[in-house]
């Protein structure tokens, strides 16, 4: 699939989802992180824009990218309906193509599936080479098939935790896997559907 085709799904997917006046944080991370003291964050495919607004409240400086130019423009009209503006910079990025630049102290990478043809494991890779020494890099999967999800192929595959550490090939002299696990949660989809799924955490800590 072609950038431009990129582009309009991702577009397409964000307009036809209400805009949520101030959208929920996934679960994972404010789990993970919340006891971390904040820097700079970089929230790669923000989406809806839960995670950066609810890291900026908690003191981050938020690099919030994502494909879709109708999802940037609404995180960065809720930033600053939510007095935020000055902490979450939200900004259009083909990671098929480029890498946002800078050094950060915590990169989110939620969910990022598409059935656009993006290289994953590359744009992982060069997750793994922004963090500052002492930041850390925190990967969520899906490890199953929630009832809405756009991918619902029986056969698809989802990479564990350590499949996906291994597919970033991490010094180990440079990286230290902080967690690497499987969990479950209760889930709520659109239309406050419900459904158990699985997540797979990986949340790495660069040590030099």
């Amino acid at each position: 699939m072609s950038t431009t085709d990129a582009v309009t799904f991702w577009d397409g997917v964000h307009a036809a989802r209400p805009t949520a006046g101030d959208p929920r944080p996934n679960a994972r991370l404010t789990e993970t992180v919340a006891d971390l003291p904040p820097g700079d964050a970089l929230d790669l495919g923000c989406g809806g824009g839960g995670d950066a607004l609810w890291l900026a409240r908690r003191g981050w400086q938020v690099t919030a990218a994502d494909i879709s130019a109708v999802a940037v423009e609404r995180l960065t009209a809720l930033a600053r309906s939510h007095d935020l503006g000055d902490r979450v910079i939200a900004v259009r990025y083909d990671l098929q193509e480029s890498f946002p630049p800078g050094a950060f102290d915590l990169i989110c990478a939620h969910y990022l599936h598409t059935p656009c043809g993006l290289d994953r494991a590359a744009v992982l890779r060069a997750a793994a080479h922004a963090p500052r020494p002492g930041g850390r890099l925190l990967v969520v999967d899906h490890g199953s098939t929630a009832p809405w999800s756009w991918q619902q192929e029986p056969d698809t595959h989802c990479p564990s935790p350590r499949e996906v550490a291994a597919g970033i090939d991490l010094a180990p002299e440079t990286w230290t896997v902080e967690r690497a696990d499987a969990l479950r949660r209760v889930a709520t989809g659109p239309g406050e559907r419900t459904a158990e799924v699985t997540d797979h955490v990986l949340l790495i800590r660069r040590t030099t």
